[in-house]
C-alpha cells in the first residue's frame, strides 16, 4: 500500500462523542467500545481528556492496559499539568499519543485568551515541547482552525512542526467552513508550510451546518492524511464526521485511490454497540448504518434491486456488516431466530439470559407486527439491568378526559416491595410523583425526551430523561411500548445511579 494513499483513522468517541450530555459511559463501558474499534481497524483512539475528572484519567489507563495495536490519545490542553497528567494516564499505552493545542482564530484569541497572536504562538510551541519530554508521537491541534486566518495558521503549524509536533491538526470546530474553503485551507498548508512533509495533517469537522464529511473528504484530497471521526457521527452540538461515512466513501471510490485499515464489514455491529451503550439512537435515514439505508419501499425500485443490485444500491450491505438474509422476527419466531440476530448485532447471552430474553420478546412480539433492531437492543439492554437495586415491579395509572390522573407504583428495592399511591398532572406525573413518595430524595426532573423508535400505534417510545439531585445530573434511559412505563423505568434508572 503506498504510504502517500493511506488514510489514518483518528476515533474520538470516547472523547468528543462522549460529550453529548446523557451519552457518558463507565470504564468498563469505554473499554467494550475500544475493543471494539481496534477489531474495526481504527488506527487511534482517542480515549479521554484526563486531566478533566478522575473517571476520565481512570478510562485512559484502562483503556491503554485492554487496547494492543492502536495508538492511545489523550487530550489536554496547552497548560502544562493537563500534559503531566495525560502523560501519567498514557503510561501503560504499547503506542501513546498527546494531543495538545490552542485555539488560533482571533475570536479564540481576542476574546478567549485576551492574548495576542505572537503569545499564542509562543505557548503552542512550548506546549509541543513540553509534551515531547514525555512521548515522541505529539499531536497538536490549532482549535477553530475553520475560521483562523491561513497565513498565520501557516506560521503556527510550521512552529509546532519545529519544535516536534508528528500530528497537525486543523479543526473546523464549528462546522463553519464550505467544502471548497476548508479543502483549499489545506493545501494552503501544503504549499506554504515548511516541513510540513515531516507531519500528518489531520482533520476534525464538526457537522453544524451539515458539511462535516464533505469537508473531510476535501481536507483529504488536498492532503490530509488523518481523518478524526465518530461511530454513527456523534458529538457535541450536531455531531462530528462519521466514520463509517468516510470509509465508504473510499471504499466506493476506489479512482481517489484512498485506503483505509478499516474492516467495513465490522461497521454495522460497532454502529449499534454504540448506540445502544449511550443511549444515542441512530436515526432511520442515516447514511451506511441507518435502517433505512438499504431499504426500498418503492415498487419501482424494489423491482430494480432485484433485478440488478446497483440500479439503486452502491453499497452492498453485507459489506457494512447488515445481513440482507436476516430473519425477520415476529411472534412466530422460535429462539434461534432471537440469538443469531442477537449475534449479528453484536450481542452473546448464555443459554439462561437467552431464555428470559426470548420471554420478553414474545411479550413484545405479541403487541407488534414485526421487530425490529432496537426493539431487539431495548429487550437486552432491559434484562441487562436486571441486577438494579430498585426495580418497578407494579405500575398501574388511571387517566382520562375529566378524570384525575392518579397512580399506584410498587418498586421492589433489594427484594424488599414498597408501594404507593399519588395524583398528578397526567399519568406520567402521577407515577413520577408515586415513585417520589417512595424514594424520599429532593429529585427534581430537569429534562425529558420522548423518541419513537417505529410508526404506529404499536410504537416502541425511548424516553431519556435528566435528574437533578444535590447539585448533580443523573441520566436515566428506558424504552417501552407503554410510554408511562417507559417514563417511570427512565426515572427509576437515574435513581439507580446515586441511591446505593
Amino acid at each position: 500500500m503506498d504510504s502517500n494513499n493511506r488514510l489514518y483513522i483518528f476515533d474520538t468517541t470516547l472523547r468528543d462523542g462522549e460529550q453529548v450530555p446523557g451519552c457518558q459511559l463507565n470504564t468498563v463501558e469505554k473499554v467494550e467500545v475500544a475493543k471494539a474499534l481496534e477489531e474495526l481497524g481504527v488506527d487511534v483512539i482517542e480515549a479521554g481528556f484526563p486531566v478533566s475528572s478522575p473517571g476520565d484519567f481512570h478510562s485512559v489507563v484502562e483503556i491503554s492496559k485492554a487496547v494492543t495495536w492502536p495508538t492511545i490519545c489523550a487530550l489536554t490542553r496547552a497548560v502544562e499539568n493537563d500534559i503531566k497528567v495525560a502523560a501519567e494516564a498514557l503510561q501503560y499505552a504499547k503506542r501513546g499519543r498527546i494531543h495538545t493545542g490552542i485555539g488560533t482564530s482571533d475570536y479564540h484569541i481576542n476574546y478567549k485568551f485576551n492574548s495576542t497572536r505572537e503569545k499564542i504562538l509562543e505557548r503552542a510551541v512550548e506546549a509541543v515541547k513540553y509534551a515531547k519530554k514525555f512521548v515522541e508521537d505529539v499531536q497538536f491541534y490549532a482549535e477553530d482552525a475553520g475560521r483562523t486566518d491561513n497565513e498565520f495558521l501557516a506560521r503556527v503549524i510550521e512552529a509546532v512542526i519545529k519544535a516536534g509536533a508528528t500530528v497537525v491538526n486543523i479543526p473546523d470546530t464549528t462546522g463553519y467552513c464550505l467544502p471548497e474553503e476548508f479543502g483549499a485551507k489545506i493545501k494552503y498548508l501544503v504549499d506554504h508550510v515548511d516541513g510540513i512533509d515531516k507531519a500528518i495533517i489531520a482533520t476534525h469537522c464538526h457537522n453544524d451546518l451539515g458539511m462535516a464529511t464533505a469537508n473531510t473528504i476535501c481536507g483529504i484530497l488536498n492532503g490530509a492524511r488523518q481523518a478524526e471521526v465518530t461511530i454513527n457521527g456523534i458529538g457535541e452540538r450536531a455531531g462530528n464526521t462519521s466514520l463509517e461515512e468516510v470509509a465508504m466513501i473510499f471504499k466506493s471510490h476506489k479512482d481517489l485511490n484512498i485506503n483505509t485499515n478499516i474492516t467495513t464489514n465490522r461497521i454495522y455491529k460497532t454502529s449499534r454497540m454504540v448506540s445502544s451503550l449511550m443511549n444515542m439512537p441512530v436515526q432511520p435515514n442515516k447514511a451506511i448504518v441507518g435502517r433505512n439505508a438499504f431499504a426500498h419501499s418503492s415498487g419501482i425500485h424494489q423491482d430494480g434491486v432485484l433485478k440488478n443490485r446497483e440500479s439503486y444500491e452502491i453499497i452492498d450491505p453485507r459489506d457494512v456488516g447488515i445481513d440482507e438474509n436476516s430473519i425477520v422476527l415476529t411472534a412466530r419466531s422460535g429462539r434461534a431466530a432471537l440469538k443469531h440476530r442477537l449475534h449479528l448485532l453484536g450481542v452473546e447471552l448464555s443459554k439462561e439470559d437467552l431464555d428470559k430474553a426470548y420471554e420478553s420478546f414474545l411479550k413484545l412480539a405479541d403487541r407488534k407486527k414485526d421487530i425490529n433492531d432496537d426493539d431487539i437492543m431495548m429487550l437486552v439492554g432491559k434484562h441487562l439491568n436486571k441486577d438494579a437495586r430498585i426495580k418497578l415491579d407494579f405500575l398501574q395509572v388511571t387517566a382520562g378526559i375529566g378524570l384525575q390522573s392518579v397512580a399506584s407504583v410498587c418498586l421492589d428495592i433489594a427484594s424488599e416491595k414498597f408501594e404507593a399511591c399519588s395524583s398528578g398532572n397526567g399519568p406520567v406525573d402521577a407515577a413520577i410523583n408515586a415513585i417520589k413518595q417512595i424514594i424520599h430524595r429532593r429529585m427534581v426532573v430537569e429534562e425529558f425526551l420522548i423518541q419513537a423508535i417505529t410508526r404506529g400505534s404499536n410504537d416502541v417510545g425511548k424516553v431519556h430523561m435528566t435528574v437533578e439531585y444535590e447539585g448533580n445530573h443523573y441520566y436515566g434511559f428506558s424504552a417501552n411500548t407503554d410510554i408511562v412505563a417507559a417514563s417511570a423505568e427512565a426515572f427509576i434508572d437515574a435513581i439507580n445511579k446515586f441511591v446505593h
